[in-house]
């Protein structure tokens, strides 16, 4: 790529003899990587293999995954980050989960439905269109189904949740976080159903 780049700038005028050249040399080729990646990740191939937005994820006990990632209620309404905050829910949930789970026991989680705490609110001036803004009339709300085994497979508990707080706005932990206010659902949640299963 280096000998190439050269043949072309001597074949664009030979007579130059430019100092500042090793500089633009290094620029070009960096450039030229980033643009083979670039390709790479968007071929039909890679797109095939990428994990999916949403995408189930597991440990030795626990598996947490969503029903339709593509049809939560949050979906459409956070279209620029939502690669982030979905899979970075499901992954918060099982870290925590792995805390608090009984040892022996095993947990799946399919998570149904979520809307965010706060709103991205329309007709305000650009500078704030991605400034999510969170009032009491905007709390969070996660929808669950779980399942929890022995491990000799017996269901020591299993059931649908709909997690709500309308006391979400005055908690302390997780504020200022992103998804602070979800997690605090889930880590409610995780205490009131997982911790207190039986064995």
């Amino acid at each position: 790529m280096s000998s190439a780049v050269d043949r072309m700038f001597r074949i664009i005028d030979p007579r130059v003899a430019w100092a500042g050249w090793p500089a633009l040399a290094k620029q070009l080729r960096q450039a030229s990587f980033c643009a083979a990646l670039a390709a790479v990740a968007a071929s039909p191939a890679w797109a095939a293999n990428a994990p999916a937005v949403g995408a189930t994820i597991k440990s030795d006990r626990i598996e947490v995954g969503y029903r339709d990632a593509a049809k939560l209620t949050e979906f459409d309404r956070s279209a620029g980050d939502r690669d982030d905050w979905v899979d970075a829910l499901s992954k918060y949930t099982l870290t925590q989960a792995e805390r608090v789970l009984p040892a022996g026991q095993k947990l799946s989680i399919t998570i149904t439905d979520v809307q965010r705490a706060g709103r991205y609110e329309p007709g305000r001036r650009p500078a704030a269109a991605d400034i999510r803004i969170v009032r009491e009339s905007t709390p969070p709300r996660i929808d669950l189904s779980f399942r929890i085994e022995s491990a000799q497979g017996a269901v020591l508990k299993e059931g649908e949740r709909q997690l709500r707080d309308s006391n979400f706005m005055n908690r302390a932990r997780h504020r200022g976080e992103t998804l602070g206010y979800e997690k605090n659902l889930i880590d409610d949640w995780l205490r009131k159903d997982v911790r207190a299963a039986k064995r």
